[in-house]
């Protein structure tokens, strides 16, 4: 039996949510006419959220399935895990502190399924979260649509989002890679990608776990990180090798015009400093010595590209 939708909800301490987080998701469902499942991914809880998990799949254990970490790993192995487990035709994420509505799933479904979208985010166009989370979103959004290339996307880190089956088994989410999951789909070819404003509620239960400015130096880091190896990830000697060469190049003719004018000076009998006791000739000798490094680590980069497991790993649609 072909099952429509699977909703995956990563979740950390979240005891008081989770009830009303189900019960909701399943009127939804039902007025719908949706075959479905839940799985909810526990993330090193240190409250009786597994507990609850658990009652509810023995109410309903075609419905509700569970992974339990056994301690907090974050929220792109949690994401990493539900992906791999999900059935469903269109995958469904949000988060289980019911600040992400579950009456938004009807038209994200439809988004996927009628309209051809590979993925489709979340965007909390206003907001209920403190400034402390607010003004560095903002920021990192700016940041991640510049570098990303998907100029339509404003929210990039929304927790509800939507996934054609397709996308979710075609891409590895780990470390902080949940914030980038569009463009982690973007490079593995799934470059349809829309957009739809979605209603944000206040916290009603408990704290955010994820705030102050912290997240977005390390999501700004990760980006860069992203963006480094889907662009030289298997040819690192293209930048590592081009910026060594330039650098040798620079030193090389800096110190052959420093001996050079050394033995002008000489030719013409101008009295004239050693070439050694010129800072100059140690800023040239600098720049070769790092544009060598810089051109080895590119030569030894793509040595081990080369002999990775995965150099031949390519996204096919359709063969025929």
């Amino acid at each position: 039996m072909i099952m429509d939708i699977s909703v995956v909800v990563p979740l950390y301490n979240e005891e008081e949510s989770i009830p009303e987080l189900y019960a909701w998701i399943e009127r939804v469902m039902k007025e719908h006419g949706f075959s479905y499942e839940v799985i909810f991914i526990n993330d090193g809880s240190t409250d009786r959220s597994w507990e609850i998990i658990s009652e509810l799949n023995s109410k309903q254990p075609n419905q509700v399935k569970g992974i339990k970490f056994r301690r907090n790993y974050g929220k792109s192995p949690a994401l990493y895990c539900g992906f791999a487990q999900a059935q469903g035709d269109v995958v469904i994420t949000m988060d289980a502190d019911l600040q992400d509505s579950p009456d938004e799933i009807p038209e994200l479904y439809k988004m996927i399924k009628e309209d051809g979208y590979d993925l489709v985010s979340g965007y909390k166009q206003k907001r209920y979260d403190p400034i402390s989370k607010t003004i560095p979103t903002k920021l990192f959004n700016a940041t991640a649509r510049k570098i990303s290339g998907i100029k339509n996307l404003h929210d990039f880190n929304c927790g509800l989002k939507a996934y054609r089956k397709a996308v979710v088994k075609n891409i590895e989410v780990y470390g902080e890679m949940h914030r980038y999951i569009p463009y982690l789909a973007k490079n593995a070819g799934f470059d349809k990608i829309g957009e739809k404003v979605v209603h944000h509620q206040a916290r009603k239960y408990g704290e955010s776990k994820f705030m102050g400015w912290n997240r977005f130096v390390n999501g700004y880091l990760d980006l860069l990180t992203l963006w480094f190896l889907s662009t030289f990830g298997k040819k690192p000697m293209h930048v590592f090798g081009f910026l060594g060469s330039i650098m040798f190049f620079i030193g090389f003719v800096a110190a052959f015009c420093i001996g050079a004018d050394k033995l002008w000076c000489l030719a013409n009998h101008i009295p004239q400093r050693l070439v050694t006791d010129s800072p100059y000739f140690y800023i040239a000798l600098t720049m070769m010595m790092i544009g060598t490094q810089l051109f080895l680590t590119g030569f030894i980069g793509d040595l081990i590209s080369r002999s990775s497991s995965g150099r031949n790993d390519y996204q096919i649609e359709e063969t025929i």
